[in-house]
């Protein structure tokens, strides 16, 4: 009997743990987390492959080669963004634990306001930081999403292209990369409706995954945006809560001081009626 007490004390004792370790969990951070984690992965990892299709489209279909100089080329700022996408993974990555640390911190602050765990000034400070942090951020991935709705355009207008060159007998459709600022104007790069080239184009699988995966890249853009102003709700509420914890503080110091003002006052009062009546 004693035996099966003490396992189900110790059962209860682990299911109160997992509990107050759950509770402890900030689960909105944790949630814009994983969306942000999800969208910089989908915009990285997609745009990457459909910058790569655009590169075989170019060289294929078009014939543009690339530049034997150092110029600034289509295929080099292609490799830039490239680049760029790299460090945009990296940084977001570490900026994703930045902020789940951050909400750790916060809900601890909140809910062990009259434990060990006191409220500084440097963490008000960190929390403002990461508020005015996240911000920029948002208005950034904003520029990336309006940025990369451009190549959804472009590939859009070549798919409709494609599709209304079978259905309009006799009509003169091209595609011109220089309408789009790829090849200089110098450059005549078109292929047009009727041509081997055209139609191998039109039916190859790279047009089609490159389009697709552009609008994927467009969607994880949008996802960290949607995470961006998750965090920075999350962000808000917590420093408001942080502010008013630090009042409430206060208040609480203030007012045991007080008391505890009182408490000395009074005992002195007893002892010199104490000391008079004896």
């Amino acid at each position: 009997m004693e035996e099966d007490m003490d396992e189900g004390q110790s059962q209860k004792g682990c299911l109160e743990c997992c509990i107050k370790c759950l509770g402890g969990i900030p689960y909105p951070s944790l949630i814009a987390t994983i969306l942000l984690y999800a969208g910089v992965a989908l915009f990285c990892g997609c745009g990457h492959e459909a910058l790569s299709g655009t590169v075989t489209i170019l060289q294929n279909y078009f014939e543009v080669v690339r530049s034997p100089v150092d110029a600034l080329d289509v295929f080099t700022i292609i490799d830039i963004i490239k680049y760029v996408i790299y460090g945009i993974a990296s940084a977001f990555f570490v900026y994703g634990i930045l902020l789940m640390v951050e909400g750790f911190f916060t809900s601890g602050a909140i809910k062990d306001l009259y434990g060990d765990f006191k409220i500084t000034t440097c963490g008000r400070c960190v929390s403002a930081w990461f508020i005015m942090l996240t911000y920029i951020f948002m208005l950034a991935w904003l520029g990336v999403t309006a940025f990369t709705s451009l190549p959804v355009f472009i590939y859009f207008n070549i798919w409709n292209i494609c599709q209304n060159a079978t259905v309009l007998e006799g009509a003169t459709l091209c595609l011109d990369p220089r309408q789009y600022g790829i090849v200089p104007i110098a450059e005549a790069k078109t292929v047009c409706a009727g041509t081997e080239k055209f139609y191998k184009m039109c039916e190859s699988n790279e047009l089609d995954m490159t389009f697709h995966l552009f609008i994927c890249a467009l969607a994880g853009a949008g996802a960290a945006v949607i995470a961006m102003i998750h965090y920075l709700m999350v962000l808000s509420a917590n420093w408001a809560y942080v502010k008013d914890a630090c009042r409430m503080q206060k208040y609480e110091d203030i007012k045991s001081k007080e008391e505890q003002e009182l408490h000395d006052i009074h005992s002195t009062r007893s002892k010199e009626r104490l000391n008079a009546y004896t």
